[in-house]
């Protein structure tokens, strides 16, 4: 350190200074090497601009002896690893090919040799090159690529863009439904399915190529975020498959053979949607999550299942098991149990379902969210990334059949950050008796002596849970400012089983607002917590419920409400999936829990944010809630104690780290003027 730096002061920790906070490196994704020796993941990190985060590729030892080593650089970073049998790794990246005289600026598949040769393109769509899986005997590559409906080679793909490209023509004609999800429009082009195995150069010195057939060229939408798995022996792909039903469509499960393409339906019923296919080690049978559809008076369920490629005969596994399934299953490579991870409590264990009768063994038993599990080929680990408000995903090792333990961090390439606080579990009962819990994050100087200013934060989904790290919406930035930060699992969060989300369900006004209070009651009764400068702030189904509590109470100082849902009428035939909106609530249902027809009740400060981009809660919830509350707060003069941030070209999240250090420097200025009373002071770059 020079004597300058030593001059500057350090934030005691990044959560202190955002600048800081948006350069943490951010892992994600896991893949395991045919072998079991390799774990690769994903770490983003801040390019040189700070505009835009690029992700790279990390190898992982799984002995956790040495440390991780990062095996791509690029630019334009590197996503969707895979790997082939012989070690070398496939992965998907819009860096430059050396071999090429233009770039295609779109995704290509580029192999890395396993003897850690110089990684080179292997195969290339106009439309770009995504989800890659490997038959991991046989070494087949199926990958996906958005293809328009008219091509029938690369020639005509080619030209088709090129047309619209040069004649600057984004016209999409729909003749269906949906038209878009989260933040893009659907069309004019699809995702087809390609496959093919990696050939030798032609010539002595050519690179190796892959000849992607194309597997489903009139699927036309049913691809539309498919999710996809191919046997080990590279004979069979089974995928999702969209069946269209009025208004929308429900997923299928489908069996397509690499070498013919001929397609067969394996499980396709009225009632039920599927997800998460995985083949079994001898390639017949399909483990997937079957959900039954929702209505509005059903919260549905969510099971696993195993299904037959031979016949499509199905079985449901463990159905009295009152958690759902929330990842992919995993099978062990005897294909004896299936390892898959469901919320459980503010928490997401690892669990071992046994494929004979069912029976279910909680692998870890520690306060961690777990993700991206795959288990070694000799069938004794299971390898995860975890992660909890304490540390960002970490990949960890644990024994594949032993209950309760708590898992083995490996040495990982990004270390997790200093926090600025303590957390601690509180809970409570709502007002039907039911057990209600949370998080409560703390600075560490809290005290009877020193109480913390409170902020309620609540969750989106609204099937969800806080139980898991977020880098978008990051509660100890808060904890950084002085604030004691709840986060509260209400009626509608999973991992408490069916009856606690049925509580809440087509009544969201009801018990997940009384839930809310009733934690909050007990957050702000203790000494260390200061109970007359108090906020809530919540995003989604989250900003809904801040919406409702700004209507129906006003012991707040202040409320943050984004992408949040103000006007239920509205919302319903606008969201990017109206088809399941209309299964969620009635329209009397809706019109009970309306927040927009509280607006007369509302007396608390309001931070509107929203980002033009959000197809999932459209725009028009934000224009109408300013415009409402707006037309009520201004005075002559103009002023009101209501702001609105508005992201032209941001989603339903907010990405772009600039977007999101304006995002925390608005919400933490708009706190601090109502909740700790200080003046009023718009971020710099907003001025």
């Amino acid at each position: 350190m020079t004597d300058i730096d030593a001059e500057i002061p350090q934030p005691p920790t990044p959560f202190h200074d955002l600048d800081a906070y948006i350069e943490l490196p951010r892992a994600s994704g896991l893949v395991l090497s045919p072998d079991g020796r390799r774990l690769v993941t994903a770490v983003a990190t801040l390019n040189s601009e700070k505009t835009k985060y690029v992700t790279a590729l990390w190898e992982v030892d799984t002995t956790g002896e040495r440390p991780a080593r990062r095996l791509t650089r690029s630019a334009k970073g590197e996503s969707g690893a895979a790997f082939l049998p012989d070690g070398s790794l496939l992965f998907g990246s819009a860096r430059p090919d050396p071999a090429a005289s233009e770039s295609d600026e779109v995704p290509m598949l580029w192999e890395l040799p396993a003897d850690g040769g110089e990684a080179r393109v292997v195969a290339k769509r106009p439309g770009g090159i995504g989800g890659v899986l490997v038959g991991r005997d046989s070494g087949t590559v199926v990958v996906s690529s958005s293809t328009f409906p008219s091509s029938t080679d690369v020639e005509s793909e080619e030209a088709k863009r090129k047309e619209r490209k040069e004649k600057k023509v984004s016209a999409i004609l729909h003749e269906s439904y949906p038209v878009r999800f989260w933040d893009s429009d659907l069309g004019p082009d699809s995702p087809r399915l390609f496959a093919g195995s990696l050939e030798p150069g032609a010539e002595p010195l050519a690179d190796p190529h892959i000849e992607l057939r194309d597997l489903a060229p009139d699927a036309g939408r049913a691809l539309e975020r498919a999710g996809y798995d191919i046997s080990p022996d590279g004979s069979t792909i089974v995928t999702t498959w969209n069946v269209p039903e009025r208004g929308g469509y429900r997923q299928a499960l489908l069996a397509i053979d690499v070498a013919s393409g001929e397609r067969r339906m394996l499980a396709d019923h009225a009632d039920y949607e599927y997800g998460g296919p995985q083949l079994s080690p001898d390639g017949a049978t399909v483990a997937v999550i079957r959900e039954r559809l929702t209505t509005p008076h059903d919260p549905g369920d969510r099971v696993l299942a195993l299904v037959s490629v031979a016949d499509g005969t199905l079985r449901e596994l463990a159905t009295d098991w009152d958690r759902w399934p929330a990842s992919t299953p995993r099978w062990t490579p005897d294909g004896s149990a299936l390892i898959v991870v469901a919320d459980e409590n503010g928490r997401a264990p690892v669990f071992r379902v046994e494929v004979a009768d069912g029976a279910i063994t909680r692998l870890t038993s520690d306060d961690y969210a777990y993700s991206d599990v795959v288990v070694s080929p000799d069938g004794q680990y299971v390898y995860a990334l975890r992660a909890s408000y304490l540390e960002p995903m970490t990949p960890v090792r644990l024994a594949a059949d032993a209950a309760d333990q708590h898992s083995e961090p490996l040495a990982g390439p990004v270390p997790a950050p200093e926090l600025p606080g303590r957390m601690e579990e509180i809970e409570t009962t709502g007002s039907d008796g039911t057990r209600v819990r949370g998080w409560l994050l703390l600075p560490d100087d809290a005290s009877a002596t020193t109480p913390a200013p409170f902020l309620l934060w609540i969750h989106g989904g609204p099937l969800a849970s806080w139980n898991t790290w977020s880098w978008r919406w990051n509660p100890w930035i808060m904890v950084a400012q002085g604030y004691a930060v709840l986060l509260p699992d209400p009626a509608l969060s999973t991992g408490y089983g069916r009856e606690f989300i049925r509580r809440g369900w087509g009544a969201w006004g009801d018990a997940p607002f009384t839930d809310l209070m009733a934690i909050t009651d007990v957050a702000v009764a203790r000494p260390d917590i200061d109970d007359n400068r108090t906020g809530a702030m919540g995003g989604s189904f989250g900003g809904y419920m801040a919406n409702w509590v700004a209507g129906h109470t006003d012991r707040f100082d202040a409320i943050v409400t984004h992408a949040s849902l103000w006007a239920l009428d509205q919302f319903g035939p606008t969201t990017d999936a109206a088809w399941y909106w209309s299964r969620e609530m009635t329209p009397e249902m809706a019109a009970a829990h309306s927040p927009h027809l509280s607006v007369d009740s509302i007396e608390t400060p309001m931070l509107v944010i929203h980002g033009d981009k959000d197809y999932r809660v459209p725009i028009g919830e934000a224009l109408r809630l300013w415009y409402e509350i707006a037309s009520r707060a201004e005075s002559d003069s103009g002023e009101m104690p209501h702001k609105f941030l508005y992201f032209p070209d941001e989603n339903h999240w907010i990405l772009a780290p600039q977007h999101a250090k304006v995002w925390y420097q608005t919400v933490n200025a708009f706190l601090a003027h109502h909740v700790l009373g200080k003046d009023w002071e718009t971020p710099a770059i907003l001025r």
